[in-house]
Order: C-alpha cells, then structure tokens, then sequence
C-alpha cells in the first residue's frame, strides 16, 4: 500500500515557474519539501543535473510555459471578442502583420476585455497546472476534499 505524504506546495510560486518564460533556467519541485527551485540552464550544472535526474522520484522538472500555449490562449479570447474593430487588430497582431504589438498592451486601451482576458489566461494556466500535478500524483486540497466528500 502506498503512503500517501501531505505537503504543502505554494501555488503562487508553483504558477511562477509554470509561466516564467524564461528559457535559461529550469524549474523543479521538490515532492519532499514542496519547495521550488531553479537551476540555470548553463552546461556548468551537468553534475546538479545528473543528481536531480537521478532523484527523479523525489524532484520533478516543471514545464515551461511555451509559445504554443500562449498562441492557443490567445486565439481562443480573439474568437470570443464581439468588438470586430479589436478582434480584427488582435488577429493582425497574431498573424505578425503591421501594426502589431503584444496583446496586453493592446488590450490596455480596452480594461473590460483586458480583465476578461485575464481571467481566461488565468483558468486555463490553472487548468494546466493541475493537470500536470495529477498526472504526477500529486493533487491539491480541493481535489483530496472532494474526493472525501465522494467517499
């Protein structure tokens, strides 16, 4: 039978490293301790890697948040946009047509769609990382009190 261990995983810190973006350091947590760390992706590490790798029950790598992703939020809030005049810049934007420029700063001069926007990128990271910490054995307090509630 397995032992099932309570650890207590900062979901701020957890979403962090899901979404950082940065392509220089990996991201791990620790199923011991819940901490979450970064390693620098520089070829000086192979020795810190090679002890994570071969930890790898204990520290799981994070998956780093990727353009494909953030394209797929996008295009998913463009579709839902009434406003033919912002949908019609967005979809330029998307497709790298002049004048083109980040969605959130486009969506600054727009707040009620920049809030729904927002919320949508928010339930869809949320979504993900759950997702991954089931598919690690890994679930959240919502998901064991559920569960209970089942039982």
């Amino acid at each position: 039978m397995a032992i099932i261990q309570s650890v207590e995983i900062s979901w701020e810190d957890l979403l962090g490293a899901f979404t950082s973006g940065q392509f220089d350091k990996t991201y791990y947590l620790d199923r011991l301790t819940g901490e979450i760390f970064s390693v620098p992706s520089t070829a000086d590490n192979n020795e810190v890697r090679q002890q994570l790798h071969s930890n790898g029950e204990r520290f799981l790598e994070i998956p780093p948040f990727d353009y494909r992703s953030e394209r797929q939020i996008v295009a998913e809030f463009v579709a839902q946009i009434s406003d033919t005049e912002l949908r019609t810049i967005l979809n330029s934007s998307l497709a790298g047509k002049k004048p083109f420029g980040k969605i959130e700063d486009i969506l600054s001069f727009y707040p009620q769609e920049e809030e729904r926007f927002t919320l949508l990128k928010d339930r869809f990271l949320s979504n993900r990382l759950k997702t991954w910490l089931e598919e690690n054995n890994l679930f959240t307090a919502d998901t064991v009190l559920q569960g209970a509630k089942h039982a």
